[in-house]
């Protein structure tokens, strides 16, 4: 099964010494279906009254053909479950009582009777098995009416051929089934893993960078009223945070509808009002225009995280943002972060990663922290 939530061709291939699953796609499997093959049981009852009649020894006949058929339904109704050498030993209990049941009714019987042994054997067995084990029935079927009547018992023959062909159809396609059914579950469970991941990232960038904003300017209102400032002004910075939480609860809204599409202008004018509340001066382009259009959501989402971390983290005073027809690129001249890479930069990392860019991260020679984004042509 590939990493993606899609069918690969390859996965629902049967290989031929691959050993049948069954468990789990028969147990799925409508009861009916069991009980129309264990219908086939039928059969055997005319050979053994004949056999009675004839005079073969009763009991053993009895015996053997209780544990023929009980041998057979186990075929369905138990022994997909079980493991390779417990399946083995079925099949070898399958042909060995089905032999002795032939020697037992004698004239009254016909060598197809071994047709449930050749369906198990098929039923359970790895694929690769089957052409031997059926061609080894079927010979074996024209050798020994040859040998015992002088000539070969063509129904006999016909009808053994005939269980190998379709039992051998029947299997393959079960077989398959069980691989889609297996398919299917694991692309449903990698689509609510990769919906939970786009849930988780879409809302770190979304909150990240609007409750860093709001905590920047409720701090500046703050700080206003502390130093005296005029009402206006302090008014203004609260107009200002009670609009970004409205949009951020907008924005939850719609990530979680995932109806949410990042304007990459909306998001420097953004990056602009957060850089000037936290006191850092902002050198921004004031056009997109020259991005190509497909590439602007993604440079959108770096443009949001940068500005984030930059104010965050970097104690920087200058913030610089430069734009290109497939890259961007965020510099400041704060403090480089130490560890690791955190939450932010791999979810970028995986969104460039759909559009095959690549996102590289790291300390200015000359001092400060570089964020880049770049897309190939």
């Amino acid at each position: 099964m590939n990493s993606g939530a899609e069918l690969d061709p390859d996965d629902l291939r049967v290989e031929p010494w691959e050993w049948p699953e069954l468990g789990h796609s028969w147990s799925r499997g409508r009861r009916r279906d069991r009980i129309g093959a264990s219908l086939f049981l039928f059969w055997l009852l005319p050979t053994t009254i004949s056999a009675l009649h004839m005079g073969r020894p009763a009991a053993l006949s009895l015996v053997l053909t209780v544990v023929y058929a009980a041998s057979f339904l186990c075929v369905w109704w138990l022994a997909p479950g079980w493991s390779p050498p417990g399946r083995i030993a079925l099949v070898c209990l399958l042909f060995v009582v089905g032999l002795g049941y032939l020697v037992v009714a004698g004239s009254a019987s016909s060598p197809s009777v071994l047709g449930y042994a050749l369906s198990a054997s098929i039923l359970l067995l790895p694929l690769g098995w089957a052409p031997w084990i059926g061609v080894v029935c079927v010979a074996g079927c024209a050798l020994a009416t040859w040998w015992v009547d002088g000539r070969v018992d063509l129904d006999a023959t016909l009808i053994l051929a005939l269980i190998a062909v379709i039992t051998l159809s029947l299997s393959r396609s079960a077989r398959l089934l069980g691989k889609l059914r297996q398919a299917r579950s694991e692309v449903r469970t990698l689509a609510v893993a990769g919906e939970r991941a786009r849930l988780a990232r879409d809302l770190h960038d979304v909150l990240g960078h609007s409750l860093t904003t709001i905590t920047v300017k409720t701090s500046l209102a703050r700080r206003l009223l502390e130093g005296d400032a005029p009402k206006d002004r302090v008014l203004e910075e609260i107009r200002d945070t009670e609009d970004l939480s409205r949009r951020a609860l907008a924005d939850i809204r719609s990530t979680v509808s995932g109806q949410r599409r990042m304007s990459l202008a909306a998001e420097l004018v953004s990056a602009r009002a957060a850089l000037r509340a936290a006191g850092i001066d902002a050198d921004l382009p004031h056009a997109v225009d020259d991005v190509v259009a497909s590439l602007e959501e993604p440079l959108a989402y770096v443009l949001r995280e940068g500005v984030t971390n930059v104010v965050r983290h970097s104690g920087a005073a200058r913030c610089t943002v430069r734009l290109g027809a497939r890259w961007l690129e965020i510099r400041d001249n704060g403090v480089a972060p130490l560890g690791t890479p955190g939450n932010g930069l791999s979810g970028l990392s995986e969104r460039l990663a759909a559009v095959h860019g690549t996102l590289t991260a790291g300390p200015l020679p000359t001092g400060g922290y570089q964020l880049r984004a770049e897309v190939p042509a």
